[in-house]
């Protein structure tokens, strides 16, 4: 009897996203063709990008992408709206007829900035901080609207995803007619949760948007621990939850970027018994501390927001993920040849290893509301980090002039 043995593990879903350091705008056939490279990690099921950039004339407001499945449902979301916020521009999203794409949601958008009078703390709870209200905001919605969900609300930015393969869903939201420095793009092949529009990836939260493949085993876990501090899971699957988790352990609690994702992929207790000290008190202290917002389960995500794009594997590299750089551009993806397909002769590829963040951060001042959360680290961290900032390339220039 001939046995079949498969020549290619798939490996669950596909991944690809691009930035360029110094703000370059990026055609979206850019992602389009890298994302479509991987065509066979995806059943059809869902598929989405984030692009940054893409609203300059309204970069200070936040935008809103909202997914209706009725009129009624659309009509409450303004109703809210116009009493939360101060509107100043709103439309349909721009779509187009796609053959395999039937009966999908209303897509909206609307550009606002937030009200406080009246419901400061009904919303905020506290500090009328822009960012923490809108959070609310899209919990409130998400949460008490039958039918209607916001699926981006960053500055400048949008997140645009349904159920269809990756040129389907770049064909009906006519992403050749956008520009962006930053991308990321998702090709899904779900396992466990539902095949839905709003469940496809990326998902988002103010500026951060996570584009994932995988599986999240520690998702009850991770979603009881975020609804300490308020943020509601709604979108039925599991990557829901690195978004918010991003956003609690960043913005609000201040983390760098290295911690934080040593809080989402932490070294063994095995591995942090032989370091030496600081960093093993540091460590441990992570552990203990965000316990329940480590990731368990096979990942490799890659997430994004208003100044720099981060690949992070689990910690044992149970799922694929290429790195690549080219000139100021850099490119993440599950393979090479998605990076080669959109950057044939790149100056380096690198595949990252388990637990070892890649981040980029564009230059400083290149963008209006542009976010660093490169802080400098208290000690030297052995597990490796690959970290690309101007920082560090100034240190290369002066010990070149020395």
């Amino acid at each position: 009897m001939e046995i079949f043995i498969p020549n290619k593990e798939i490996s669950g879903c596909g991944l690809s996203g691009v930035i360029n350091r110094k703000g370059e705008l990026i055609k979206g056939e850019v992602i389009i063709e890298s994302i479509c490279c991987q065509m066979d990690r995806g059943n059809g099921l869902g598929a989405g990008y984030a692009a940054y950039g893409i609203y300059p004339e309204f970069a200070e407001h936040y935008c809103l992408h909202v997914m209706a499945d009725t009129k009624k449902a659309l009509k409450e979301v303004e109703e809210i709206l116009a009493h939360k916020c101060y509107l100043v521009h709103q439309e349909k999203i721009p779509t187009r007829p796609v053959p395999g794409i039937t009966s999908p949601p209303r897509f909206y958008r609307y550009f606002v900035k937030p009200r406080y009078e009246g419901d400061l703390r009904e919303i905020c709870e506290g500090t009328p901080d822009e960012d923490d209200y809108m959070v609310r905001l899209v919990m409130k919605i998400n949460r008490d609207v039958p039918g209607a969900y916001i699926i981006s609300s960053g500055r400048n930015m949008g997140a645009f995803k349904g159920v269809g393969f990756p040129d389907q869903i770049a064909e009906f939201f006519r992403l050749d007619e956008y520009s962006a420095y930053i991308w990321t793009a998702h090709n899904r092949f779900p396992t466990n949760t539902p095949g839905w529009w709003g469940g496809a990836h990326p998902f988002t939260i103010l500026d951060w948007s996570i584009v994932h493949n995988g599986e999240i085993s520690s998702y009850g876990t991770n979603r009881r621990y975020l609804e300490m501090f308020g943020y509601h899971c709604t979108l039925l699957t599991d990557t829901e939850v690195v978004a918010y988790l991003l956003d609690l352990l960043i913005r609000r609690h201040g983390l760098p970027i290295e911690l934080a994702c040593m809080a989402l992929a932490p070294p063994f207790w095995e591995e942090i018994d032989r370091m030496e000290e600081p960093e093993r008190s540091v460590c441990t202290a992570i552990r203990a501390v965000y316990g329940p917002a480590m990731l368990n389960g096979p990942f490799a995500i890659l997430f994004a927001y208003n100044g720099g794009l981060v690949g992070l594997n689990d910690r044992v590299k149970l799922r694929p993920l290429v790195a690549a750089k080219k000139g100021d551009f850099y490119y993440m993806a599950s393979e090479e040849a998605a990076i080669r397909a959109i950057c044939p002769d790149p100056d380096e590829v690198w595949c990252p290893k388990a637990g070892e963040p890649v981040i980029v951060e564009l230059e400083p001042d290149t963008i209006p509301n542009q976010r660093s959360y490169l802080r400098g680290e208290p000690f030297q961290i052995s597990s490796p980090v690959c970290r690309i900032s101007l920082v560090e390339e100034e240190e290369t220039e002066e010990e070149e002039e020395a």
